[in-house]
């Protein structure tokens, strides 16, 4: 379950990254609730979640081809530490009590634009870290410390707001991004260096993870295009990088698939967590404390996932899995809009937590496995693109219809939605359930 810890140097990235989401999560469910005490608005809780990934959808594919162009670590080091700066800086306004929706927003802004950069680099490294061989067990521990931070930072902030105020939180989130600047650090730096943007002689072959090319798409033209431009040129600029990765993905059927499964997910079913406060405060009246348990439920069940996806290594049949947890995803977000009883919804949540990261680390693998070195960076990015850019517009769909007519009925929506796109998916490409 716990393989990929044997490597030195995902060991230390992984604790120092473990570290600082548990940071990250207290300022979320610190935030959401300053935001809420502040307007008493779900519109702007959408806004500010719009915000804070509007740049990711905007910038992130150049962040993919930064990733493959530099040295993953210095990035790393610089990101973090731009993170550590805002979340001093949302800290000292708020305790000076000065700290207003628009500077949150502000922020908010800042930490996606930084964001854009940091992600893409993030994903594509666990690979050079532990190796292909090792590469799902890393992705599911990732997850799992993705997951775990989830609920021990919401159920500690649920604490901490009430004990050291929203600032203190905010402190707290600054502190723990030394973690992770001091595990880059002690990384041995050959393990970040950019792979050439060429064709390596070790390198598979592009054609063996591309669907049968179709003159249709332009697919043995832009296949030879992406190669012609690929091929060792010094003078390649980071347009001209992009858009080699953008034709890359285009031929590629698979990949434009488990993108759109992605994108979906994004834009209607994660954006019940930015109406979570009102859930908490309205539907089900359990206050501050109550949202931390709520945001921990949901992590729970998503350790509980990835702690499965660790223990199964590579298993076969993934593409079963992956719509078996996308449909109980979108059913168990329908239940939880439905639901106005405390318990059930913390079930719900623990189900909806629980596919929802089986889902993603099961896509997240399946592009790194199938993607050889020199486009990770950017196929990564495209992945970011779909994952964390088309939150922004979820937010600001969710908070419209939770401020017109109430948070269950925008969350229903949402569940309905992907319900319905899933199932379209699962018909319209049956071979994905062979992978």
């Amino acid at each position: 379950m716990f393989s990929s810890l044997s490597v030195r140097n995902f060991r230390i990235y992984w604790f120092g990254m473990f570290v600082s989401l548990i940071g990250t999560w207290i300022q979320v469910v610190a935030q959401s609730w300053l935001v809420f005490e502040l307007t008493k608005s779900a519109f702007l809780l959408g806004v500010v979640g719009f915000l804070s990934s509007i740049p990711v959808f905007l910038l992130s594919l150049f962040g993919g081809v930064l990733a493959d162009r530099r040295n993953k670590r210095n990035i790393l080091i610089a990101t973090q530490t731009t993170f550590m700066f805002l979340a001093f800086l949302l800290a000292v306004l708020t305790q000076m009590k000065i700290i207003t929706p628009g500077e949150i927003m502000f922020i908010a802004l800042l930490n996606g634009v930084v964001m854009a950069f940091d992600a893409p680099s993030r994903q594509a490294v666990v690979v050079e870290l532990v190796g292909k061989d090792n590469l799902f067990n890393a992705i599911a521990l990732n997850s799992v410390a993705f997951n775990s931070s989830r609920i021990i930072g919401p159920a500690l902030a649920g604490v901490l707001v009430a004990v050291i105020g929203m600032s203190g939180c905010f402190y707290l989130n600054g502190i723990s991004f030394l973690a992770v600047i001091i595990a880059l650090f002690l990384i041995h730096s050959a393990a970040f260096n950019p792979r050439p943007l060429g064709r390596g002689k070790n390198a598979p072959p592009s054609v063996s993870i591309l669907s049968k090319p179709r003159s249709l798409d332009g697919g043995v033209e832009g296949l030879i295009k992406t190669r012609n431009h690929s091929r060792g040129d010094k003078n390649n600029t980071a347009l001209k990088d992009l858009k080699d990765g953008l034709i890359f993905v285009k031929n590629n059927r698979l990949i434009l698939a488990l993108i759109a499964v992605v994108g979906i997910v994004s834009l209607f079913g994660i954006a019940y967590v930015i109406l979570m406060p009102i859930f908490a405060n309205e539907v089900l009246k359990v206050g501050a404390r109550g949202l931390g348990v709520l945001m921990s439920s949901s992590g729970l069940g998503a350790l509980a996932g990835a702690l499965l996806l660790a223990r199964l290594g590579d298993f076969k049949y993934k593409g079963k899995l992956l719509f078996l947890s996308s449909m109980v995803f979108s059913l168990s977000l329908i239940l939880f809009s439905l639901s106005k009883i405390y318990l059930l919804s913390i079930i719900t949540l623990m189900f909806i937590g629980c596919s929802s990261v089986t889902a993603i680390a099961i896509i997240n693998t399946i592009l790194q496995t199938r993607v050889s070195d020199e486009y990770r960076g950017r196929v990564m990015s495209v992945f970011m693109l779909t994952f964390a850019g088309m939150m922004p517009f979820g937010n600001l769909i969710s908070g419209s219809l939770a401020q017109a007519f109430g948070v269950s009925f925008a969350v229903l929506v949402n569940g309905i939605i992907c319900t319905v796109f899933l199932a379209v998916i699962n018909i319209a490409y049956p071979k994905i359930r062979n992978i």
